[in-house]
């Protein structure tokens, strides 16, 4: 799957997708209350109600760059607070070659922020070392996330990710901190839409006058879109993920900006409408 914003071309790279099971992440998106928002199919729930999702990287080309968004879960991890998510052996990196991007080809990792399905395939295990996985590309890490989930004692998992997906990175001198309204390159900066994590960011892409955003987790499902005030339980602060969701939708409600979803599976991409006295996405 792949979209085209002026001059950038983001292409859509799926690690694992999944319907249903999914209640332990948005407990208030019961099948009644999803099936209550027909535009959900078929691509965002299914016809009993069940939410679909996805973990997926976007790989952003601009003229002289190539960046992956987020590296999904990884292979060979431990630790991991969903059982299916430990020592998962997938073919995601031979999904990647395939799709035209050997890791080699990839110049700069850009982490929306710090979680377990953000950050996996940073790193693979070769001789039981955790190595980085794109061993020419700057890896591109929230200052805030990183300070954040350094100074966390109370968070075994997070822990564990920092051990075997993060920290590699920064001992192998290859991590850049970036600020949350940072600038990457001419056609890609950062904002921060704060809440799910401390540090969390988006990823604006603008180029030749077209503008598209990948969301991050700032809005895990698009039945969010029609509830912003549904927060997810892997939320660090639910009130201010509520403030940033009616703040971005308000925002971008009727431009022509394209909303690339982080975790949205089917057509994962489209536009923000009003819809009532509330929003939808339009595919």
């Amino acid at each position: 799957m792949k979209w085209t914003i002026g001059d950038v071309t983001v292409t859509k790279v799926v690690e694992l997708e999944m319907t249903g099971g999914t209640r332990f992440l948005l407990p208030q998106a019961t099948p009644e209350e999803i099936l209550k928002l027909a535009w959900l199919q078929p691509h965002f729930a299914d016809e009993n109600g069940r939410l679909r999702m996805s973990i997926h990287s976007f790989i952003v080309e601009t003229p002289d760059r190539r960046i992956i968004v987020d590296t999904c879960l990884g292979n060979d991890k431990q630790a991991r607070r969903i059982p299916h998510w430990n020592d998962r052996d997938g073919p995601f990196l031979a999904d990647l070659a395939a799709a035209g991007f050997p890791a080699d080809s990839i110049d700069t990792v850009l982490c929306t922020h710090l979680h377990v399905d953000h950050v996996g395939w940073n790193t693979r295990l070769v001789d039981g070392k955790w190595v980085p996985t794109f061993p020419r590309a700057r890896y591109l890490m929230g200052r805030t996330e990183y300070e954040h989930w350094s100074a966390v004692k109370d968070r075994p998992d997070m822990a564990h990710i920092m051990a075997d997906s993060v920290t590699p990175i920064v001992e192998a001198g290859m991590a850049t901190m970036v600020e949350t309204n940072e600038k990457i390159c001419d056609e890609i900066s950062l904002i921060p839409t704060l809440g799910h994590t401390p540090g969390h960011v988006s990823v604006m892409i603008q180029s030749r006058g077209e503008q598209a955003m990948i969301t991050g987790d700032f809005v895990h499902h698009p039945c969010q879109i029609a509830n912003p005030e549904w927060s997810t339980l892997a939320d660090s602060d639910p009130d201010q993920g509520i403030a940033t969701r009616r703040r971005m939708f308000q925002r971008l409600a009727g431009t022509p900006v394209l909303i690339i979803g982080t975790h949205f599976a089917g057509a994962t991409a489209g536009r923000l409408v009003v819809d009532g006295g509330t929003y939808r996405l339009d595919v």
